[in-house]
Order: C-alpha cells, then structure tokens, then sequence
C-alpha cells in the first residue's frame, strides 16, 4: 500500500492559538516538535499496518516545519514552498490512500484557529458549495481517485471530515473551547489514539470513496474586504460579483480550480490596510 500524508498545523495536540503556529512566535518551536512526534505516530502505525510507500507532505505555512532530522527514516518528506499544489503537492493515481493530519475547520466556523488558508478569505465556495481546506484537498485526491481514508484534528475540523466523507475514520485529539483555547489530550495519549485509528483506518479504507469533483467547477472566494478581492481579481478570467467581496473562476477542472485558489489568496494578501 502506498499512502499520501498531509500534514497541517493548528489541528495538532495541544496546540491552543497562533503562538504555536507562526515561526516568529515563542511557542513555535516547541510546536514544530510536537508536530513532528504527531506524524511519526502516523507513520509507524501506517507501516506496522501493511504500508510500504509513506510520502509526508508538509502543508502548514511555509511548509517547512516537520523537523526531518527526527522524523521516521522510512517515510519520505516534501517540504518547502513554491509548491504547484501546496497541501496536496506530489499526490497522484499511484497512492492506494490520504490521510489528513493536525487539521482545522473552515473559516467563520467554530473551532481552534479555524480559517481558510488565509485570513483575509471568509469562504471558499465550488459550484455554490460552501467548503474549506479539507475540501478542496479531498476533491483533488478525488480528481486522482484517491479516498481521504483518516482525519484527525481538533474536534470541530473531524465533525467537518464526516460530513463531507463518508465512512472516514477520525481521531480528536483536542476539543475546542474557543478559537484560542482548547482541552487537549497529552501528546503521548494522543500518539496512542492515533495509532489506533490509523490502524482502523487502514483496514476499512475501501470502505470509503473518493470524493469525486465536480467537472468544470465554478470556484468562487469570498474575501473579508473589497481590497482583497480587487488584489484577486488581477488573475485573468476572474471577475468579482457586483456589490460583493467574492471572486469568481469557471476553472475546467478541479486542479485548475485549486490553483486559481492558490493564485487568488497570495494576490490578495497583498492587501496592506485591513
């Protein structure tokens, strides 16, 4: 079996605010750390269970937290960003299986550090279908035919995974309080949760299947200010829906549309005055 890992920041265990998750802040180091133990859990459960191939994809920020110096010596890291397809770069029809790890839910919704790739978005939307990160990942591993077969994360972003795939397995490993705080298991409980659950999820993976996308999907993003979505609007073939905030893309498939995404939310971080 060869398995596709994405692993994100701020649905890691223990991790309460952005203190944790930004390289300028205290905390980060001692999050890269955590965040790094969280994916080894993942990676000796997978082997232990009959993977042979494990591919850790980095997809927090500048994608380069995972300490690789103490990451398990048999899985292979991407690392670094530009990447062509950020979160899920490098996943192809060849891997059997995704998994995301330390995942969060979407913006405007509760849970710890919920948001959608950037702050300046309040929604992503395909075909008028309101989604987030972990959507638009699972309909690229859909595009390739590739299930999303475990989620973990804060207890907000696995209630997400389940109602957007069916038959995923899940691990909570910390419960939101509020954007910023969270009770959370240790993380040698959580290591022990998720090795179970990694375990399970790989004997039921064929239960699940790939969330298929829509064909020419409509991309539409909804900023938080009209300075955003003018940035935005500066990729050609988009336009912005009069007296809104969102930006639309007519992408002719779903890859087209994450990277119409990727190109929209760096032009409009550009925005300087909020």
């Amino acid at each position: 079996m060869k398995l596709y890992v994405s692993v994100d920041m701020e649905g890691i265990t223990g991790l309460p605010d952005h203190t944790f998750v930004d390289a300028r802040k205290h905390n980060y180091d001692r999050a890269r750390k955590v965040m790094t133990e969280e994916t080894n859990y993942v990676i000796r459960a997978a082997f232990q269970n009959g993977c042979k191939d494990i591919v850790i994809n980095d997809s927090h920020s500048k994608m380069n937290n995972i300490l690789i110096d103490q990451l398990e010596s048999e899985a292979k890291l991407i690392t670094g960003d530009v990447k062509p397809f950020s979160m899920m770069q490098g996943l192809d029809d060849t891997y059997n299986g995704a998994m995301f790890i330390g995942y969060h839910a979407r913006a405007g919704q509760f849970g710890v550090m919920s948001h959608a790739m950037i702050h300046a978005v309040r929604n992503f939307y395909i075909n008028d279908h309101q989604i987030g990160e972990m959507g638009l990942n699972a309909y690229l591993a859909g595009y390739y035919e590739v299930p999303i077969i475990f989620v973990a994360g804060d207890d907000q972003a696995v209630k997400e995974a389940k109602e957007l795939i069916p038959h995923v397995t899940v691990a909570a490993v910390k419960e939101t309080i509020s954007r910023s705080a969270v009770k959370s298991l240790t993380p040698k409980k959580a290591g022990e949760l998720l090795t179970n659950k990694v375990e399970r999820a790989i004997h039921n993976r064929h239960q699940v299947k790939p969330l298929t996308p829509p064909s020419h999907p409509v991309l539409r993003i909804e900023f938080n200010n009209f300075g955003q979505a003018e940035w935005a609007n500066l990729m050609p073939g988009t336009e912005i829906e009069p007296g809104t905030t969102t930006v639309v893309f007519q992408a002719k498939d779903i890859r087209e549309a994450y990277q119409a995404m990727l190109v929209m939310t760096e032009l409009a971080m550009n925005t300087t005055f909020s």
